[in-house]
């Protein structure tokens, strides 16, 4: 088993990629690389990845289609690296599911210390066993297995989870009856060595509650207390 954490670099400029590639290979890390998003989705059918590094503008499908798709059929963790400055863009990244946002141009030594940040949050990393605890939590007719990062309706099907979105209802669940404010749920989730803005924490409980709740517009799992925060409502069972 690889004992270097793998990274798949996607990015259209031959220029920035190649000496970054080179630059995260001096510091220990086996990195591929891929010039546009078709590319990278066959990298990711031949090979195991711990985290993607991804630039936004790309020819084709462009980088927020891409972690789209990264988000909701795996749980690699994935920075946007871009030279989109604008907040509307880190916004949606972080809908998307993405776990950080850097912009370019940016020192390689940031880079290399905000990968090593959102891999020790999301438990990625080579030889990854998932979260070491095991526990399953029942709750609302749901089911989270936290040794397969797994989330199970009421008829047995796994509904995906992006590294936030998981992230997110762990929290919520061992938190359980608890009013959780934003910058708590950042502290919990993120650390607070993470650059993340507090719209990100709503946009990751909107988007748990579009996959958990029969009427999202009318949660009755997450609720929203006003001026407070979010709690999880009801019981959670825990095995």
């Amino acid at each position: 088993m690889s004992t270097k954490t793998h990274i798949l670099l996607v990015d259209d400029e031959a220029s920035l990629r190649e000496p970054l590639a080179a630059y995260l290979i001096k510091q220990g890390f086996k990195v591929q690389q891929a010039g546009d998003a078709s590319a990278a989705r066959s990298l990711l059918n031949a090979y195991d990845f711990d985290i993607i590094l991804l630039d936004i503008m790309m020819p084709g499908e462009d980088g927020l289609s891409f972690c789209r798709f990264v988000t909701e059929t795996t749980d690699i963790p994935v920075i946007f690296i871009s030279a989109k400055t604008e907040e509307t863009e880190r916004i949606i990244g972080l809908e998307l599911g993405a776990d950080d946002y850097i912009t370019k141009p940016f020192s390689p030594r940031e880079l290399v210390a905000r990968i090593k940040v959102v891999l020790r949050r999301s438990g990625n990393g080579p030889g990854k066993i998932g979260n070491g605890t095991g526990s399953i939590y029942q709750f609302s007719g749901w089911t989270l297995k936290t040794d397969q990062r797994s989330l199970i309706d009421a008829e047995g099907v796994n509904v995906s989870l992006s590294t936030g979105e998981y992230q997110m209802l762990l929290a919520l669940l061992t938190r359980a009856g608890q009013v959780l404010n934003r910058d708590q749920l950042l502290d919990i989730t993120q650390g607070r060595e993470a650059h993340a803005f507090d719209r990100a924490v709503d946009n990751q409980i909107s988007r748990l509650r579009r996959k958990i709740e029969q009427d999202p517009k009318n949660p009755e799992i997450i609720k929203t207390v006003w001026g407070g925060g979010y709690l999880l409502a009801g019981q959670v069972k825990t095995l």
